[in-house]
């Protein structure tokens, strides 16, 4: 590509530099991919942290069922501002968890799989 800075408008003759400079840099560090490499590498870091992200939110989900789970299982709920606090008054009450399952696994699906080319 020729690229003549005298075209271009004043105010972003710099960010071409930069640009030029980063890229120019990229092909030194990967001749065969330059930039597109950098961008490839950091999608797959991306890609990873979605997944762990996805999976400790279930992890949490998980934890917090089986925490209400054993609250009713003996005869207890976490106390909310409609009730006394009271055993006998949360018996039965239902418990809402705060992730929605569906939602945290949507998010482990977010982008493109890192295996993707």
């Amino acid at each position: 590509m020729d690229l003549n800075l005298q075209e271009l408008p004043v105010h972003q003759r710099g960010d071409a530099v930069s640009s030029m400079v980063y890229e120019a840099n990229a092909r030194v560090r990967d001749p065969v991919y330059g930039c597109v490499g950098a961008i490839s590498s950091l999608q797959q870091q991306i890609d990873t942290l979605q997944t762990q992200l996805a999976l400790a939110q279930a992890e949490v989900v998980h934890l917090r069922v089986r925490q209400t789970a054993s609250y009713s299982h003996h005869g207890f709920a976490p106390t909310s501002p409609t009730n006394s606090g009271s055993p006998s008054s949360n018996h039965g009450s239902q418990v809402k968890p705060i992730f929605d399952m569906d939602v945290v696994m949507d998010q482990a699906s977010l982008g493109e799989p890192m295996w993707s080319c």
